[in-house]
């Protein structure tokens, strides 16, 4: 965001840029995904959000590989998750901080509240970390009421 230097009527101008898009740091996460085929078979066992990275045992700040269910640190750590999908392709993470998911391949978060191949990994992640299970009742009933749309024209 810019002020007007010259500006004598004590207004502020603002770029809408700034607040959209990645000048503010929001990203918006993808609703498809090619390389879902490489998620694990069996992911409703997982490791706890708390273990530590295979490689240096920190403690925080890690992922978890949803192609072999081993756990990495971040990038902002040792870059163990990172060097673990150039070394092995294996490129569908999910984070024990937020929880989100990232495809190394698209460069992108993935929206676990659309794609369903996530749902389940997110669904056992999420009970793990807050011992409840996360709603996703209000996508489905937005699912829901746009298919009957698409049905009555």
């Amino acid at each position: 965001m810019a002020a007007e230097g010259g500006s004598s009527s004590g207004t502020l101008e603002v770029d809408v840029d700034d607040f959209f898009g990645a000048g503010s740091g929001w990203v918006e996460a993808r609703t498809t995904c090619d390389h879902l085929p490489s998620l694990c078979s069996d992911l409703s066992q997982i490791p706890l959000p708390d273990s530590p990275c295979s490689r240096c045992h920190h403690p925080a700040e890690n992922w978890l590989c949803l192609s072999c269910k081993d756990v990495f640190c971040s990038r902002f750590i040792n870059k163990h998750m990172l060097r673990h999908y150039e070394e092995s392709g294996h490129c569908l993470a999910l984070s024990f901080s937020d929880l989100s998911v990232w495809c190394f391949e698209c460069d992108a978060y993935l929206d676990v509240q659309m794609i369903r191949q996530l749902r389940p990994v997110y669904e056992v992640a999420h009970l793990l970390k807050f011992e409840e299970r996360p709603s996703f009742r209000a996508i489905e009933s937005l699912q829901l009421s746009s298919d009957q749309g698409e049905g009555s024209s």
